[in-house]
Order: structure tokens, then sequence, then C-alpha cells
């Protein structure tokens, strides 16, 4: 589990240099601060001046990710420890104690620690931050990490040293294109992090693509999304209602304030065809970060989503 935490938010950043020109054809040996051209637009690697080993990656002048190349189980952000912490819940790391990668033998429902070979998908790349982090609780784990930006994965690979395939594959697509293409019951995790601005692209948050998420996981499977947004909550309550119309059990992972709508931010949320909530270790490790979070189970979720629509792809005239 993540050993030390901040908020996701950062201050005090150096001012970062200028643009990193790298040759056609080659990739960059190791993080080298500056702004580079994508695909898409441009990302900026920026050295954390609080972490010796740390580095924050920035697209299109938003944060995305933060990777310490010396320490893979370290997540800074908080969202992507709840997201951890939930699946860590379901498939306790093997020689964990308190159902995290430091250590737990049982999860919700009283499971075994992992045994088989854990399967995911990860719909966003980023910096793959929380793809390293299972690759190291989970060494004989398969991912799949989808990228829209090929660009931005090729200087990924180059910059953090990743878990080479097929323990870590990165696959340069449109999230819902590929999920689209992927054999029935094949993942037992998949998650979507994936953002145009401060919202997820619409595509991706429909009732017609959860089905596709649904059809991918396997039975006892967990989709777990970032679901971002302003104080009114409009766009988390949908979230909410589209993933609570999939599944017949859900969870809600977030800090007080947000759960509130106090705040723009992040909630964490989560739908399978099991339950979701049953290891009282994930409420104690949740309110043991330096953002305390919550955990709303499913009578709760579907509360907070009651009056808002399921959302749906648009209509085929």
């Amino acid at each position: 589990m993540a050993k030390r935490g901040k908020s996701g938010g950062r201050n005090g950043l150096r001012p970062v240099a200028g643009v990193v020109e790298v040759p056609k054809g080659t990739r960059p040996d190791g993080p080298v601060e500056g702004v580079y051209y994508i695909d898409t637009g441009d990302c900026q690697l920026v050295a954390d001046q609080d972490n010796s080993n740390g580095w924050l990656l920035k697209i299109n002048g938003v944060m995305s990710s933060h990777i310490d190349l010396a320490d893979p189980l370290f997540l800074d952000f908080e969202y992507m420890r709840w997201m951890a912490a939930l699946i860590e819940s379901r498939w306790p790391p093997k020689g964990a104690a308190g159902g995290s990668a430091a250590g737990g033998s049982k999860g919700s429902g009283g499971s075994p620690a992992q045994e088989h070979k854990l399967r995911g998908l990860h719909l966003g790349g980023g910096a793959c931050s929380l793809a390293r982090y299972f690759h190291a609780a989970y060494p004989d784990a398969r991912q799949v990490v989808v990228e829209l930006d090929g660009k931005l994965a090729e200087y990924v690979r180059g910059w953090f040293d990743l878990p080479k395939a097929p323990l870590l594959r990165l696959r340069v697509g449109e999230a819902r294109e590929v999920t689209e293409t992927l054999t029935p019951d094949t993942r037992d995790f998949i998650i979507r992090d994936v953002f145009a601005g401060s919202l997820t692209p619409r595509p991706l948050t429909t009732a017609e693509f959860t089905d596709h998420i649904r059809r991918v996981l396997a039975p006892g499977g967990i989709y777990v999304v970032n679901s971002g947004d302003a104080p009114d909550l409009k766009n988390a309550r949908e979230d909410a209602a589209t993933i609570a119309a999939a599944f017949e059990h859900t969870v809600i992972i977030a800090d007080p304030a947000m759960l509130k709508g106090r705040r723009y931010g992040n909630m964490v949320m989560a739908g399978s065809d099991t339950p979701l909530d049953g290891d009282p270790q994930l409420a104690r490790r949740l309110l043991g970060g330096a953002v305390p979070a919550h955990i709303w189970n499913d009578a709760q979720v579907r509360a907070f989503a009651a009056n808002s629509p399921v959302r749906h792809d648009p209509a085929v005239n």
C-alpha cells in the first residue's frame, strides 16, 4: 500500500525547463525535466521537490500522474490509493496482512490471499502509476494499459522503466474501441481513468459502454472509475446512476467534503456482480490516509443517484 501520503494537489514545483527534442525513432533514456510534444498536444515532466525519486506528469496543462522511481508502492494521488485499497480488499496480495500490499490474508467476504494471476485493464495510461503499483503488489499479474496518445506511451516507457509485456502491455488506441474488441470474461478488474479536460469523454460513461465493460469482466470482477466533478455533483450522480443500472453491487469512495458537494474533486466509484463493502479493514484503511475517505455502500450509492438519469449513447437515426 502507499507508505506515505499527500493530496493530489502540488505546490512549490520548480519551473519546468524548455522543450525537449527527442530524435525521431528514439526513446528517452530516463526522465528529464521539460516540455515534450505528443500526439494530442504536449506534456510536462517535473521533478518532485519533496521527493528526490519523484516525478510529476502534466498533460496539456492538467496534472495527470506521479511516479516514485524507487518505490512503485508509493501512490501520491489519494484517489489512486483508494482504488488500490478496493482492489486489494477483493484480492489480498500474497503474504499480505490487513488486506494491503503491506500485509493481510483475508479480503472482502473472507477471500484467501490472491492465488491466480490477476488480469487488469487500465483505460487511460498517463505515467502508468497504478499499473506499476499492481505489478509490485501482484508480480504475476497481467495488465494492459490503453493509451490514446502513442507518443506519450513511448515516452513513458523510456522515462519510467515499466515492466515488459506480457506482464504489462501498453496498447495505443481509443478506450471504447479497444474495449469493444476484447474477449468476454477476461479481466478481473477494469479501471477507467480517462479525462478530456475536467470530465471523462461521454462515450466512456454510457450504459452501452458499461455493458461492454460488464461483458469483458470475469465473474467477481470489479469496474472502478475516477469520476471528477464540480460541487453540484451532477456528473457524479449520473455516473453513479449508470453504474448502478449495470451492476448489482456498487460503492463510492471519497472524502467527506467531496461527498457533501463542497469542492471540486474526485470520487472513486465501483461496480461488481458480488458485494464490495464487506471488509471492515477496507473502511479503516480508507480512514487512515492523509485525506481520510468514507465508503458508501450500495444503498447509499443508489440513494445518491436516485433522481439522476442513466446516460445513453446518442440515438442513431
